[in-house]
């Protein structure tokens, strides 16, 4: 009982940080709408041309989103050793960071389910590949937001090029993009969508299994080296 009352603390307060966070929570997602803005007076109003690359450009301008936040995971809770006091309650690193992972995706990833139609009009994308859309989202923003956290505690003593965690990250979605966007290329084929979903829901199993344990154990080191 009293490790769920520690695990339930742990989520309150995450939650209460990202909640006083709104206005960097907001310019995440200003600076997705404002990039696909670019894009359209950049290369004009052609519906043809968006519906065939308009998904690729949204995957990618949400993978950008998601570095503007690997500080957010691990990093002033290190520095403040906050992680040390919320593992003394109990919590190992591990839980710690799956704690932490919940949270980023339910304040960082989910309010793109509300975003992802804004970016369809405009766009001037069909509708009709919304739901697909809205699909491969659903299994590619876990998969994302576990990369980032295992960037996130890779680079908690990096002082000085925070630009790798990004990087990193953008490297080990380059998979969750290429299915992401075929999806929806073979929307009138259901064996092929379910092929690609399937190595979707693998690679979000797998992360998923190997985070929160490379994440601890990153977090562990860092803490010794500190």
């Amino acid at each position: 009982m009293s490790s769920f009352n520690s695990i339930l603390g742990v989520f309150l307060r995450e939650s209460k940080i990202h909640y006083r966070s709104f206005f960097h929570i907001l310019s995440i997602f200003l600076f997705f709408i404002l990039s696909i803005i670019i894009f359209v007076f950049a290369v004009g109003s052609n519906k043809e041309l968006f519906n065939q690359i308009g998904v690729g450009i949204i995957w990618t301008i949400i993978l950008l989103s998601n570095t503007l936040s690997i500080k957010k995971f691990f990093q002033n809770d290190f520095d403040d050793n906050s992680l040390i006091i919320i593992h003394m309650s109990g919590l190992s690193y591990e839980i710690i960071a799956l704690i932490k992972m919940l949270t980023i995706w339910m304040f960082l990833q989910a309010p793109f389910f509300i975003i992802l139609p804004i970016a369809f009009l405009l766009l001037e994308m069909q509708f009709d590949n919304l739901k697909i859309v809205y699909l491969s989202f659903l299994i590619g923003s876990v998969i994302i937001t576990c990369i980032s956290a295992i960037s996130g505690s890779m680079n908690l003593l990096n002082k000085k090029n925070f630009s790798i965690g990004g990087l990193i990250i953008m490297i080990l979605s380059i998979p969750v993009i290429i299915f992401g966007v075929n999806i929806v290329n073979v929307s009138n084929n259901i064996e092929l969508i379910n092929a690609q979903i399937n190595i979707l829901l693998g690679i979000m199993f797998f992360f998923l299994a190997i985070s929160p344990w490379a994440s601890g154990l990153c977090i562990k080191i860092s803490l010794q080296n500190k």
